[in-house]
């Protein structure tokens, strides 16, 4: 068994799903699964219909246009035959997104956010599972809701392992599956998703239940670099990381690897591969047992839209345990992701990332009992494997605010 998964970038027009296709017959496809995400960018757009519908904008029925639209045109470059049933399929789905936009009674706006934004996943593997039906790669498409249970944490939902091994180990594997990455459902049966790039996650989860050979991301970089060559130039490939390192770069925030990825493929050593859709012949990235990196280089991590929180007592005390106790709870509440801490005598630091917009929230509560000061919008460099020369590349990129090291880690925090 062998698990594949394309992001959105791989899936994004009709040519595409067409390269899509041919990775498929240059790899083999017999007793393969394939996660699929949402097409380009649909993601955000089908966010931009949820804002829309909590804020009962009349920008509504042109947001779903321009979705429909989308889909349609891929469609219509696709299938020569306009009689396809594929095209029914679609009006389905926009059936079922119409008729919950009726419906729903909800206001929590995370429910709301599940039950819309899951239409990309599932309108991209009807489309792909049909073209592929139509050019001789026979597949099977199945509804990942029914294989993956979560809680109803939504937007960021915890697995059922027990629920979701039982379900997935029905799968009958030797031929080719086609479903979508990103989501599970909760036992009401309503949809949730994994957070945000969790159709990594989605792979992983197929691969540890079913004791696959491998898992191969599919992506539009050669494999894994030491760097977002978005933001750095001269990036490198690397050829090897250990499960150790892979994991302590998605915890501070490599994009390429998705943090909840690693860990059920490391228990059961599962290799995962990052290669090109694009160059088929190269091996890419692998991550498995092993030496931590190869080539041993400086690696690159950048988040931005970081705030820098710092917060003291108002009666000039120590910031003792009970006090940061009292600060760590607050964050979980408000679910504010914690991505550096620095303390001293005085005073707490703190970079954490606004997800869920709860942050004022958070910070009413603490002016209550604390003063507070923040600067918005930083950015957090992390470099691994960290070199003199590496640390003073990124210091010159703006105002230091803030510095901490570790063994082989550094952290800056930069406006």
């Amino acid at each position: 068994m062998k698990v594949f998964k394309f992001g959105g970038a791989s899936v994004k027009d009709a040519e595409s799903i067409k390269n899509v296709a041919r990775v498929l017959k240059h790899e083999g496809f017999k007793n393969t699964i394939v996660v699929i995400s949402a097409m380009g960018k649909m993601t955000n757009a089908f966010e931009k219909i949820v804002n829309s519908y909590v804020q009962k904008s009349p920008e509504i029925s042109i947001d779903i246009d321009n979705v429909r639209n989308f889909h349609l045109q891929i469609v219509d470059n696709l299938f020569k035959d306009k009689s396809h049933n594929i095209f029914t399929e679609i009006e389905i789905l926009f059936g079922q997104l119409g008729t919950f936009l009726i419906q729903n009674k909800s206001n929590n706006y995370n429910f709301i956010y599940d039950q819309i934004v899951g239409f990309g996943e599932l309108l991209s593997t009807k489309i792909i599972s049909a073209y592929l039906n139509n050019n001789t790669i026979k597949n099977t498409w199945i509804d990942v809701r029914d294989f993956i249970k979560t809680n109803s944490f939504y937007r960021d939902a915890k697995v059922d392992w027990k629920k979701t091994q039982q379900n997935i180990q029905q799968l009958k594997s030797d031929t080719l599956i086609i479903t979508q990455g990103f989501l599970g459902s909760d036992k009401e049966n309503k949809t949730t998703t994994l957070g945000r790039e969790g159709s990594d996650f989605s792979a992983a989860i197929f691969a540890f239940c079913l004791n696959a050979k491998s898992v191969t991301i599919w992506k539009d970089v050669p494999g894994v670099l030491n760097a977002d060559p978005r933001f750095f130039k001269n990036t490198q490939l690397l050829n090897h990381i250990s499960y150790n390192e892979a994991i302590e770069m998605a915890f501070y925030g490599a994009s390429v690897i998705h943090p909840k990825t690693l860990k059920p493929l490391e228990n059961k050593n599962i290799p995962l591969n990052v290669r090109s859709f694009y160059e088929l012949v190269n091996k890419g990235t692998t991550v498995s047992k092993g030496i931590d990196l190869k080539p041993e280089i400086a690696c690159y991590i950048l988040k931005k839209n970081q705030i820098l929180v710092a917060i003291s007592a108002k009666d000039f005390s120590f910031m003792v345990e009970e006090n940061l106790s009292d600060i760590f709870k607050k964050m979980h509440e408000f679910k504010l992701k914690v991505n550096l801490i620095q303390n001293s005598a005085l005073s707490f630091s703190v970079c954490i990332e606004d997800k869920f917009n709860t942050f004022q929230l958070f910070l009413n509560e603490l002016n209550l009992k604390y003063k507070v000061s923040y600067t918005a919008k930083v950015v957090l460099y992390t470099i691994r494997h960290s070199n003199r020369q590496a640390v003073k590349s990124i210091e010159k990129k703006g105002k230091l605010l803030l510095k901490q090291s570790t063994k082989g880690t550094v952290q800056l925090i930069m406006q």
